[in-house]
């Protein structure tokens, strides 16, 4: 039940809240129609007795010799009451002080009747829709006719007649009033009414596709990551829909990145344990078995023995330091040096530091320069470890008697440095990975020649430098490394 309802509570909320606009609507429509319909009553009494006040001054002079015929005036008044007992006739001066009056109950509580809204009346000879003061009601206003009493071309005053007595509102009201409680007990009862259904259904039509995305989200919730909402129409829910499935496209690609990841720091990790345990064995070996043969050993033992830690201590801290840098320039917490430099210097450079190298496997190192004034702008000491290692890649994995061939050219705005060798070369499939941290193809692990981070180093400084690492390789023929630089302007 509790289910039902959490699952429903948008439905009923929007129901209560269309229930509530269709009231205000409903009570604003009454009263608007109400309003409309008085005015519209107001404007055709008005419009249809406008000149009755004329009519009346031509069976009647209301003044004689200036002064108020009061036998005659009462006489004419209280025969057009007859005929009419909504009416109330009033007589005032040029100032709208009443004169005169004929009403029913003599309660008349103004002695003045404001003359602005009399003189436009009859200014537009009573075409004009204009209220007026009701005298026996201060500061309610009333349908009204007027004229101008003139005598020997002499205004005098006006006679003053409202058309809609205090009575008949009274009365009026009351039946109003009736009216509007019969009109809201059946017509607009059964309206609203009518109109709530429809909208209940219309509203869950319109929240069934809602519910579906509610329910595709609680699958998701729940662990089925593979839930997704299908887009079947458009329209705000489509586009929610449409975000939510980008969004758990995003959140399953990063948990598989994390994975990915995870992966990657186990294999980190073994590749780590396992190349600092190789050394730590050597060293720790020959330490050892230095201390058990202590004074048995010939000078010749021990010096062998010494150069054997020696080297495993080198292979230990280059492996240490490779790793540091590697983790810092993924990290991106090296700070780039940047200034122009003659890249072909770093060739040159390379060519003389491995030539000693090179040559203990009877290798060749050629170096071709075809842009010699070529300029970039980079860090010179990153840009000097990135060939340096490519160089020493080339070297390790070249057989002897072979070349290594160090280039580089201008292609437009670019130069292209490449580092080439002959030998085994690289499968296809083993292309990609060859810059991942710890990657050795089979045939080529040397744990103590190489750490391993040599390629993944080289790729990090490149991209730092918005550049890019490439190679080409053919199997039992050769291997070339290269990338590009844009020249310093």
């Amino acid at each position: 039940m509790m289910k039902f309802e959490i699952k429903n509570s948008l439905f009923w909320r929007t129901s209560f809240v269309f229930l509530l606009l269709l009231l205000l609507i409903g009570l604003a429509y009454v009263f608007i129609t109400a309003y409309s319909a008085q005015r519209y009553y107001a404007e055709t009494t008005q419009r249809l007795n406008a000149h009755v006040a004329e009519h009346m001054l031509l069976e009647v002079q209301p003044f004689v010799e200036g002064e108020v015929n009061e036998e005659a005036l009462h006489h004419i008044m209280h025969s057009m009451m007859a005929v009419n007992p909504m009416l109330e006739v009033y007589l005032l001066d040029n100032e709208g002080k009443i004169l005169s009056y004929v009403v029913l109950d003599k309660k008349v509580k103004l002695q003045y009747v404001e003359l602005e809204p009399i003189q436009a009346f009859v200014k537009t000879q009573g075409k004009q829709f204009i209220l007026g003061d009701d005298p026996r009601n201060p500061g309610k206003k009333t349908v009204f006719s007027a004229t101008p009493v003139i005598e020997n071309g002499k205004q005098l005053g006006f006679v003053y007649m409202v058309l809609v007595s205090e009575q008949y509102e009274t009365i009026s009201d009351t039946l109003w009033n009736s009216y509007l409680l019969n009109l809201s007990s059946r017509f607009f009862l059964l309206s609203l009414l009518a109109a709530f259904v429809l909208g209940l259904i219309i509203i869950w039509l319109l929240t069934r596709n809602l519910r579906k995305i509610i329910e595709i989200v609680r699958q998701f919730e729940k662990g089925n990551l593979q839930a997704r909402i299908p887009i079947k129409s458009s329209g705000e829910l489509a586009n929610l829909s449409q975000t939510f499935n980008h969004m758990a496209d995003t959140i399953l690609g990063n948990i598989e990145e994390l994975k990915k990841v995870d992966k990657l720091r186990r294999e980190l990790i073994a590749n780590v344990s396992h190349d600092l345990r190789t050394p730590l064995a050597v060293i720790h070996g020959y330490v050892e078995t230095m201390m058990m043969k202590q004074g048995s050993l010939t000078a010749e033992e021990e010096q062998k023995y010494f150069q054997i830690i020696l080297n495993s201590s080198e292979n230990l801290k280059k492996l240490v330091s490779d790793l540091f840098e590697l983790t810092k320039l993924e990290a991106r917490q090296v700070e780039l040096s940047k200034q122009p430099f003659a890249i072909s210097e770093l060739l040159w450079d390379a060519h003389k530091k491995f030539e000693i190298l090179a040559g203990e496997k009877n290798l060749r190192i050629n170096t071709q320069i075809d842009a010699k004034e070529a300029v970039v702008y980079a860090d010179l000491r990153l840009m000097e470890r990135v060939i340096q290692n490519l160089v020493d890649n080339a070297i390790k994995y070249s057989p002897e008697d072979s070349e290594i061939n160090l280039q580089l050219s201008q292609e437009g705005k670019e130069v292209l440095v490449s580092i080439s060798n002959t030998g085994e070369g690289i499968k296809e499939e083993d292309i990609p990975q060859v810059f991942n941290r710890y990657y050795k193809t089979e045939k080529h692990i040397n744990t103590n020649k190489s750490t391993g981070l040599g390629l993944a180093i080289v790729k990090n400084i490149l991209e730092m430098h918005h550049s890019l690492i490439q190679v080409k390789s053919k199997l039992n023929q050769y291997t070339t490394f290269y990338f590009r630089l844009p020249l310093y302007q």
